[in-house]
């Protein structure tokens, strides 16, 4: 048995990996979750966590948004805080700019999840080609709708739908559900 331990930003990123994580977990890994209360919260106590964690077997996954930071330096300042705490085989994912990009990434999961209709039709526009590059994903996701979208229970929705064949516009979804993949095959090996 191994473990899969998420530490997190936010309760959303909670949700929307319970919806992902059932579908491409290989048998005998088990996902914990550590949810922090914001950035400056996980910045601040992930390296003491890592280096705190007691569970044999455990991979990593850290997740938070980039917001209006450079992803380049936020990866980098989290893949060093993994490094001096020993940890050095930990999947780092930066959701840019905010989580919400990979649900504007799948219109048709939002449009499954939320149960409306004709939202995926939007998914050609310029703007939902690459949701990465908006600069407010979670106002976008609202108003587009008709602010049914809310942080928790959406992603709980949403999630369950989202396609994990790379088909995404949101290249940041795209790459942490490769990270995943490959994270699960060194899983596996090591086994």
């Amino acid at each position: 048995m191994s473990t899969l331990a998420c530490l997190l930003e936010e309760p959303s990123a909670q949700a929307m990996l319970e919806g992902v994580l059932p579908k491409i977990l290989p048998d005998g890994v088990i996902p914990k979750y550590i949810v922090f209360e914001g950035k400056q919260d996980f910045e601040k106590r992930i390296e003491k966590k890592l280096k705190n964690w007691q569970i044999p077997h455990t991979y990593f996954l850290l997740l938070r948004d980039q917001d209006a930071g450079n992803c380049r330096e936020i990866k980098d300042s989290i893949v060093l805080k993994c490094a001096n705490a020993r940890k050095t085989g930990s999947l780092v994912r930066i959701a840019c700019k905010e989580l919400e990009s990979f649900y504007l990434g799948d219109l048709e999961a939002v449009e499954k999840g939320l149960e409306l209709s004709g939202l995926s039709n939007n998914q050609g526009k310029r703007k939902y080609r690459n949701p990465d590059l908006l600069g407010n994903p979670s106002q976008e996701l609202i108003k587009v709708t008709g602010k049914k979208y809310q942080k928790v229970a959406g992603s709980r929705s949403i999630a369950p739908h989202l396609k994990l064949d790379l088909s995404n516009c949101s290249p940041s979804f795209n790459a942490l559900i490769t990270g995943l993949r490959r994270l699960f095959m060194e899983c596996h090996k090591q086994e």
